[in-house]
């Protein structure tokens, strides 16, 4: 395990704190910036996006007009978002469905710029105006479209507990009763524990506050690996799909249990009313689903996540709104 600590912490290297030098979470006149939500139509169906197309609007001008993509990522998630050790370049399945959206909407895949940023900062990111899009396993909920837009779901997830191989532990259950469970703040990961948590002790003391340890909620998802390796924790609730890239990084730690307990799926989110930016991200999906198994989506599955998450024969099926 102390191997795999050693090629996780390779992979944090980089800052993910906010790129004009003020701490995450505050403006840079010096102030907080609390997202403020935005009262949205009832949301019964979060996954239903807009219709795709190829019209261009203020978002895709601001983008042509700047000749890059800014796309916000992750530089820590094995298979997902992550930063080669060898070749220093971001790599994984977010980062090929990155570079579609560039060739797509600049004519060149290479036409991004990369902005790694922490769990809890995505909509924070999007709000500030800091990314044009975020690609960043990153589920979408009706809670999150009071302040985000979303595409259409390009990968279907859920909740699941990793733990050591030798836990006691045997999944989302009774057994996690008087253990420290670990997730990243603002994830779905810590509301499902909210909601019931089997015993589990997984809030920090002070937590949410300037006082707070970060100990079982993290700003960044992989630093409950991290903590795990480290003994600090005894489980991680996190995506499956994550928790299979962590499982891959350390052969010590296990999924647990017979699978995830939720479904879940994740979306290209966009600030909230970039309306064509979110559409022609649709129109991307459509042609990076279309082709069966030698589709894009597919190729890019098959490099990436088929070892660590087997049997997936085709991407989500997109829902559009008034479909």
């Amino acid at each position: 395990m102390a191997v795999a600590c050693l090629i996780t912490a390779s992979l944090t290297l980089l800052p993910l704190s906010r790129h004009d030098g003020t701490p995450a979470g505050t403006d840079p006149a010096g102030g907080t910036t609390a997202a403020v939500p935005v009262r949205a139509e009832e949301c019964t169906d979060p996954e239903a996006s807009l219709p795709p197309s190829t019209a261009d609007g203020p978002g895709i001008a601001k983008i042509k007009e700047r000749g890059k993509l800014i796309a916000g990522v992750d530089q820590n998630s094995y298979r997902w978002g992550y930063r080669n050790p060898y070749s220093g370049e971001l790599e994984g399945f977010d980062i090929d469905l990155v570079r579609a959206l560039a060739e797509d909407i600049l004519g060149d895949p290479n036409a991004v710029i990369f902005r790694a940023i922490p769990t809890n900062q995505r909509i924070a990111a999007l709000e500030r105006e800091r990314v044009d899009v975020v690609v960043r396993t990153m589920t979408i909920n009706c809670k999150r479209l009071e302040q985000v837009s979303f595409s259409t779901a390009y990968f279907e997830t859920g909740q699941q507990i990793l733990a050591p191989k030798d836990s006691p532990i045997t999944g989302y259950d009774d057994s996690l009763k008087g253990k420290r469970v670990c997730s990243g703040e603002g994830t779905t990961a810590y509301e499902a524990l909210e909601r019931k948590s089997y015993g589990a002790i997984f809030k920090d003391e002070f937590d949410g506050t300037e006082r707070d340890a970060d100990r079982l909620t993290v700003p960044n998802q992989l630093d409950c690996l991290v903590r795990l390796q480290l003994g600090e924790v005894d489980a991680v609730l996190t995506d499956n799909a994550l928790g299979a890239g962590q499982a891959a990084q350390d052969p010590a730690v296990a999924l647990k249990g017979a699978g995830p307990f939720t479904t879940e799926y994740y979306g290209v989110a966009a600030k909230k009313g970039a309306d064509d930016l979110v559409a022609r991200v649709n129109k991307v999906l459509v042609d990076y689903r279309a082709g069966g198994k030698d589709s894009a989506w597919m190729v890019s599955y098959r490099k990436w996540l088929a070892a660590g998450l087997p049997g997936i024969t085709a991407p989500p099926t997109p829902k559009y709104r008034g479909g």
